[in-house]
C-alpha cells in the first residue's frame, strides 16, 4: 500500500546530498538493523526507489530511513540507501543525519549513538554545527592486488573495509579533477566491472562496490585528493566518509599513519573531511569530521495514477 505522504528533510555534506525520511516510511518491525535492512530489501525496495530515484530524486541522492533503535541508549537507527541498493554505513549521511535531527529540534549538541546495519557508531554534534563520526572498525583485507582493466592493462590496488567495501588505487594514471569526471567515471566503472570476474571480492564473497582513486592535493595542509565511484555509477561529491575510513586503515597497515595524527582528505569538489584513528587491541577505528547543511523540507506525494509513482529504476 502506498503512503499518501512521506516527510523528508534534505541536506548536503561537502556537496553530497542526503535525504532523511522523517515520517511515512515502511514499518520494518523490531530487531537489529542488519535484519531490518533485509526486510527493507525484500518487501519495500519500491520505497527506496520512490524516495531517491527520478523523478523525485537523482542518481546521486543518498536516502536514510530513521528506525527505532534496539539500544535505548541510542539516539536513532538509520538505514542508508541509494539509487541501486543499500549501504552498510554512510559517513557523509551520518553527518547529514545529525544536522537534520538538530534542524528538526530532535537533538542538541553532544554525543549521540547511531545504529546502522553494520554496527553502532558514535557521532558528536559540535556547537559550531560540525559533526565528528566515530566509525566502526575499518581494515585492509588485501594489498597490491592486480586487476586487468580492458583498455588500461594491469592496475594494482588495496581491498579495504570502512563500512562499505572499497578498491583503492593510487597509481592509476588519471587526472583527478571535476572537469575530468567522465573519464574518471569510465575508468573506475571498468575497474568495478573487472573485480568479481577476476575473483576479487570482500569477505565472504562480498561485492566491492566502491572504487576510490587517490592523488596528491594542491591545497596547503591537505594530504590527499580522491575520486570515489559509488555503487550506482554516480561519483561521490564529498570526500567520502567510509572511503576515507578505508584509506586510513590502509595507511595504518603500511605504518604511515598513527594515533594523534590528522589526515585531511579533499573530495572532487574541493571540500575536506578531517580524519583520525583510534587503535584498540590492534584494530583501527577511524574518526571523520565534516559539515552538512540543510537545504529543504518537503512532503513526497504518492499518487497511484502516476506511472512513475515508485520511481524510475536506475
Amino acid at each position: 500500500m502506498l503512503p499518501e505522504r512521506v516527510r523528508i528533510i534534505d541536506s548536503h555534506t561537502g556537496g553530497e546530498p542526503t535525504r532523511i525520511v522523517m515520517a511515512g516510511g515502511p514499518d520494518l518491525g523490531d530487531g537489529p538493523l542488519s535484519e531490518r535492512v533485509e526486510r527493507f530489501r525484500r518487501r519495500f525496495d519500491w520505497f527506496r526507489s520512490a524516495v531517491v530515484n527520478e523523478p523525485r530524486g537523482s542518481d546521486i541522492t543518498v536516502g536514510g530511513l530513521i528506525c527505532a533503535p534496539v539500544d535505548a541508549a541510542s539516539t536513532a537507527g538509520v538505514i542508508f540507501f541509494n539509487n541501486v541498493g543499500y549501504l552498510g554505513m554512510c559517513g557523509h549521511g551520518t553527518i547529514g543525519l545529525l544536522v537534520t535531527l538538530a534542524h528538526a529540534g530532535k537533538i542538541t549538541p553532544g554525543e549521540h549513538q547511531i545504529e546502522t546495519p553494520v554496527g553502532a557508531v558514535t557521532a558528536v554534534l559540535h556547537d559550531n554545527g560540525e559533526v565528528t563520526v566515530h566509525n566502526i572498525q575499518s581494515f585492509r583485507r588485501a594489498t597490491n592486488v592486480a586487476v586487468d582493466i580492458p583498455g588500461h592493462g594491469i592496475v594494482r590496488g588495496d581491498v579495504a573495509w570502512g563500512g562499505n567495501w572499497f578498491f583503492l588505487i593510487h597509481e592509476h594514471g588519471q587526472h583527478i579533477a571535476l572537469e575530468n569526471v567522465e573519464a574518471l567515471t569510465d575508468f573506475a566503472w571498468r575497474v568495478r566491472q573487472a573485480l568479481r570476474p577476476q575473483g576479487i571480492t570482500g569477505d565472504n564473497g562480498a561485492e566491492i562496490d566502491h572504487i576510490e582513486l587517490f592523488t596528491s592535493s594542491q591545497k596547503p595542509g591537505v594530504d590527499s585528493k580522491n575520486f570515489v565511484l559509488c555503487p550506482g555509477k554516480a561519483f561521490d561529491r564529498s570526500p567520502c566518509g567510509t572511503g576515507t575510513s578505508a584509506k586510513l586503515a590502509c595507511l595504518y597497515a603500511d605504518g604511515k599513519f598513527a594515533e594523534g595524527q590528522i589526515w585531511r582528505q579533499e573530495g572532487i569538489l574541493g571540500t575536506i573531511f578531517e580524519g583520525r584513528i583510534c587503535v584498540r587491541d590492534g584494530h583501527v577505528y577511524p574518526t571523520i569530521k565534516g559539515s552538512a547543511f540543510v537545504t529543504s523540507e518537503a512532503d513526497l506525494i504518492f499518487d497511484p495514477r502516476d506511472p512513475f509513482c515508485v520511481g524510475i529504476p536506475a
